[in-house]
This record gives C-alpha cells, structure tokens and sequence, in this order.
C-alpha cells in the first residue's frame, strides 16, 4: 500500500510544471502555445529566454530529485524505482495539464542524480559537449539517453542491482521516444538548434 501511495505522490508531483507555472504567472501566456510545443526547459529557453529556461529546469530538476530521494529512505530501491518512474510520468504527460507536458530531461536528471550522481554526471559532462558543439539540445538528449542505457545494463550486470538497472533503461526509453518528432528532424536536417541571445 505504501508502494502504491509513492507512486500516486510522485506522479502528481511530476504534474508541477516549471515551465507551465512560469509562462501563466509570469509571462501571462502558456508556454505550449509557443515554439515547439513543450513545456520543457529548451522550448522556456527559446521562447522566453535564458532565465525562463534556468528557472523551468531548476523546478523540474529538484522535482525528480527530491521525490526519489524520499522514495528511497521510505522504501529502498523499490520505492527509487516507483518514485523516479512515476515522477517523470507526471512530468511527461501530467492530468492536471491535459496529459501534455515536457520531454522529462531536466526531472529524469534530477532522478538519476539522487540514485548515482558520479555516473549520471559524466552523462551529462557528454550531454553538455554535444550540444555545444553541434547546438542541437535533442541530439545531446538522445546520445545521453543510449549511454543510460549502459549503465543501466552496468547496474544490472555488475552491480546486480535490478530496480536501478532497469529504472535506468525504462526512462531512457522515455526520452527516446519522447524525441521521436527530433529524430526524424534530425535525419532529415530540419531540427531547430539552440540559440542563447536572449
């Protein structure tokens, strides 16, 4: 039952926009109804500039952070893998917003920070390399995503852990699938690069 009640929390809690919140309060509009659609971090950053951005991935950040935190003092690895899920669920597609959220980057970092910050940092270190160098925030997502897939299956294989493994793997999936509509621009050179002049 307390596994159950983690999980309604953490979703709900994913449901707490950063970007969603910022754009109504702030900017008096909604943030889905500009740029790419998405009420991530990147879209807040392209639409309303570097502050917004900062802001939206800091809410959306410690979001995943803490309630994974808290899951895993509750309940261990269990309660890591069903809070670190469902946070990201509530991000991505969130019921209080009519089930359209972000791409869960910034909550799934936050997440994946509280379980094993040496390995989700040195994704991230690459996460950063790539987009500066190619000034495509999807193509970063996605390279960090497949490496999460490896360590995930380092987690599984070498340290015998399958709630973290799997956890690992099960939100890089999300990301990828997530990123789909990038992809495709990607391939087909079309994708928006970032711009950081406002």
């Amino acid at each position: 039952m307390k596994i159950i009640l983690i999980g309604i929390i953490a979703y709900f809690i994913g449901n707490i926009s950063g970007g969603i919140i910022l754009s109504k309060l702030v900017y008096k509009q909604d943030i889905r109804e500009h740029g790419s659609g998405n009420a991530g971090s990147t879209n807040a950053l392209r639409v309303f500039g570097k502050k917004a951005g900062a802001f939206t991935f800091i809410i959306d950040f410690l979001k995943g952070l803490i309630i994974t935190y808290v899951g895993g003092k509750l309940q261990g690895d269990l309660g890591v893998f069903v809070a670190g899920l469902f946070v990201v669920l509530g991000h991505d597609w969130p019921a209080i917003y009519g089930f359209k959220g972000g791409k869960g980057i910034a909550t799934s970092f936050g997440v994946l920070v509280a379980i094993s910050p040496i390995h989700i940092l040195a994704v991230f270190v690459i996460f950063v390399i790539v987009v500066v160098a190619t000034k495509y925030v999807s193509l970063g997502s996605i390279i960090a995503a497949l490496l999460c897939i490896l360590v995930g299956g380092y987690f599984i294989l070498s340290k015998n852990n399958n709630y973290i493994g799997i956890l690992y793997i099960v939100l890089a999936l999300i990301t990828t699938f997530k990123h789909r509509a990038n992809i495709k621009r990607l391939f087909t050179g079309k994708e928006t690069k970032i711009k950081l002049k406002k």
